[in-house]
């Protein structure tokens, strides 16, 4: 019941706001612009995102299918299993939802969305066979889609590319900030599920895990800054992540070949899944993006600023952080809003500023928890959410409070 009251408060509160704006402030316009937005952002989710996610998709799940028929997803399953199977007790250790899990992980620390949404919806599809109650979300469909929304990305390839764009003069000093603040997250969003599902998490091999996944990432930025220049860190990141990808694919296929598979054939097998993927989640997607249109084209998040900047100035803590707010308040909600307001602050404060540079580290440090749970969610029918979005928002919590500290370390 929860993301039905969000998001019948998303309506309600923003003709409240737009209501007072034009009692109170004479604004004529306010209504005009609440209803151009539901209608972009119907189209959006239509012609933008769902149709070119269709072909994704169709591509995407057809390279899977053909690494399940080499063997390759099981493989995976078979070493992350010890892992996964204290964190995801509800799965068998041999079922296919782990490979697809890791697929979808493995995708998003790169920082390769394009690949990572299909792995997820595939990983979320398998986890859905398990399910005895269609309708609700198990513990770890849960605890997968809290996993994802944290956001954990190792090289945050599109915020940099945007930083050169607009003329840093290092587009990745933001490097190290966001993998600490999005790894906090990640951190935060095992804690928070595993509380609730009672999972031990001081399991030896549970700690053995995130110990050594820790370690890598301690290692990999030591590494990164005393070895690399900051173009080095940039190719490095591009060429590394591509490279990867190409050889999951070609991997795949010379596996696939080995043991005989008609490798084209497997690919129209599981590719004929994308598009109707992509129908099943328009109705979720549209009614998400439209609801968060309402919130966004109310002003909201505006008078919410400004309310932080009030409160923290009267409290005598630094204000410097406030200008950069709108991204991480916008980044649960909406991606590309997110995105939009990221370069929105850096034209306005400058790309190398404190508050530009935040921006890009709180639109890295989380991902999008109301849009994953509208479009993972919502691929599988699943209508009632249970604790995942106040996990996922948790989560997002933690990964802006470590952005903000993180921030004031490296660039205040």
């Amino acid at each position: 019941m929860s993301l039905n009251y969000i998001w019948s408060g998303f309506f309600l509160v923003g003709f409240l706001a737009a209501l007072a704006q034009f009692l109170f402030l004479g604004d004529t316009e306010i209504f005009k612009r609440i209803i151009d937005g539901t209608f972009d952002s119907a189209r959006t989710g239509v012609m933008d995102i769902a149709l070119p996610l269709a072909g994704v998709m169709t591509l995407w799940l057809g390279i899977m299918n053909i690494g399940e028929k080499a063997g390759a997803i099981d493989l995976l399953a078979k070493l992350i299993a010890p892992f996964f199977s204290r964190i995801f007790p509800g799965v068998p250790s041999n079922h296919p939802a782990t490979g697809h899990m890791v697929m979808n992980f493995s995708a998003n620390l790169l920082g390769l969305d394009n690949a990572a949404t299909p792995f997820g919806l595939k990983a979320m599809e398998s986890l859905q066979t398990l399910n005895p109650n269609k309708d609700e979300p198990t513990d770890a469909q849960i605890m997968f889609l809290v996993l994802h929304t944290s956001g954990l990305t190792l090289i945050p390839l599109a915020i940099m590319a945007q930083r050169s764009i607009l003329g840093a003069a290092d587009p990745s000093d933001i490097f190290i900030p966001c993998m600490v603040a999005t790894y906090v997250a990640t951190m935060t969003g095992i804690i928070a599920v595993s509380i609730r599902q009672r999972i031990n998490l001081f399991n030896r091999v549970v700690v053995g895990w995130l110990g050594g996944i820790t370690a890598f990432i301690v290692a990999l930025v030591w590494y990164f800054t005393n070895y690399l220049t900051k173009p080095e860190i940039e190719t490095f990141s591009k060429v590394f992540s591509n490279f990867v990808l190409m050889a999951v694919i070609g991997g795949f296929i010379i596996g696939a070949l080995r043991k005989k598979v008609n490798v084209y054939e497997a690919f129209i097998e599981g590719a004929k899944g994308g598009i109707q993927t992509s129908l099943t989640v328009i109705p979720y997607l549209v009614g998400m993006l439209v609801a968060i249109s309402v919130i966004r084209n109310a002003g909201l998040l505006g008078f919410v600023v400004q309310g932080f900047g009030w409160l923290f100035s009267h409290l005598g803590i630094d204000t410097d952080f406030v200008a950069a707010l709108p991204t991480a308040l916008m980044k649960p909600l909406s991606g590309s809003a997110a995105k939009a307001m990221m370069i929105d602050t850096m034209q306005t404060h400058g790309v190398d500023s404190f508050v530009g540079r935040l921006a890009c580290v709180f639109q890295g440090s989380a991902d999008t928890t109301f849009y994953i749970v509208a479009l993972y969610f919502g691929s599988v029918g699943i209508r009632k959410t249970r604790y995942a979005i106040s996990c996922g928002l948790i989560a997002d919590f933690a990964g802006v409070l470590a952005a903000i500290a993180i921030s004031y370390v490296f660039f205040h």
